[in-house]
């Protein structure tokens, strides 16, 4: 790992980052924030934070709340950094839209999007490719169950833990299944994987240090990411080298086998006898000042304002 980083930092170095002359593909940019999804009000803080940065990495930034296709990009617009989370933003359509205006955009094309939005989809290419995932079913509120509790129930595509439940009661289950279905009629269920909460970002090719996610809560849901405050993140995790490299591998397999580019995060439960699972894959990870992408970068030596750019300089159509 300590060869990956360093080859990545030098490559960045050798591009003019992060000191000297800085030479930028995209000087004029763009953040595309905001949408119309349950994660709104996540996205327009990851927005505002990212158009920060990439001011004080000397870009010009245009900030766009974007609230359907119609939205405005001036003529001086050279590329979008989107920062839209959720439907919309995460799913491929935004990055259908701007490949028809021929506007270089930020992160992984509209195929990928579609594959790792869906936690369905994920699961299946996942599989396909030996990667591990928790034993799962995709319920109605009217299906019966297979899996025995304590059990997972989240919406197929949603994010920042929207919908999701731990079941482990079955006073529960009605509730949580109902719940979770009501966004698009059916629910992902999935074998609930005691033990830890890991996750580890990518960005380009370089696979960023492992975090550890510990929260004060039953589980990490939408409370302890984004509300409560008392969640402790770990970076890098504690873990034996075998495990951390395990785990990495794992993301860029992952990050490979859903063809996704630029950047993205994947998300991890270690059970207690060390086992790994893949959870999903998240293309346009979070930006806000509890994130985890930005924490893991700065544990590579990455500031904020380098990785913005560095992110930034990546877009493509």
């Amino acid at each position: 790992m300590g060869l990956r980083v360093f080859r990545g930092r030098l490559n960045c170095f050798l591009c003019g980052f992060p000191s000297g002359e800085k030479r930028m593909r995209f000087k004029h940019v763009a953040v595309l924030m905001g949408g119309l999804s349950s994660e709104r009000e996540v996205s327009l803080r990851s927005g505002a934070a990212v158009a920060h940065g990439l001011r004080e990495a000397g870009r010009k930034v245009l900030e766009v709340d974007v609230q359907g296709t119609d939205f405005h990009l001036p003529e001086e617009v050279e590329a979008v950094f989107i920062a839209l989370h959720g439907a919309f933003g995460e799913d491929g359509t935004i990055q259908t839209e701007l490949i028809h205006r021929n506007m270089p955009y930020t992160g992984s094309n509209p195929e990928s999007c579609r594959l790792a939005f869906d936690k369905v989809l994920t699961r299946s290419c996942l599989q396909k490719h030996g990667i591990p995932v928790p034993s799962g079913e995709v319920l109605t509120p009217n299906t019966p169950r297979t899996l025995s509790l304590p059990l997972v129930v989240k919406p197929p595509r949603e994010g920042s833990s929207v919908g999701c439940h731990l079941v482990t009661e079955e006073a529960q289950w009605s509730e949580a299944l109902n719940d979770a279905a009501r966004f698009s009629g059916e629910a992902l269920v999935e074998r609930y994987i005691p033990g830890r909460e890991l996750t580890v970002g990518i960005l380009g090719d370089e696979v960023l240090p492992v975090v550890e996610i510990q929260t004060q809560r039953t589980w990490y849901d939408f409370e302890a990411k984004y509300v409560t405050g008392d969640t402790r993140y770990l970076v890098p995790a504690p873990l034996e080298d075998k495990t951390k490299n395990i785990l990495q591998d794992l993301a860029l397999q992952t990050f490979k086998a859903l063809g996704a580019e630029g950047l993205g995060r994947v998300d991890f439960r270690l059970s207690p006898q060390a086992e790994p699972f893949v959870l999903e894959l998240n293309s346009i990870p979070g930006f806000t000042q509890t994130s985890l992408l930005p924490k893991a970068a700065k544990a590579a030596g990455i500031g904020f304002p380098e990785l913005c750019g560095r992110i930034m300089d990546t877009a493509h159509l």
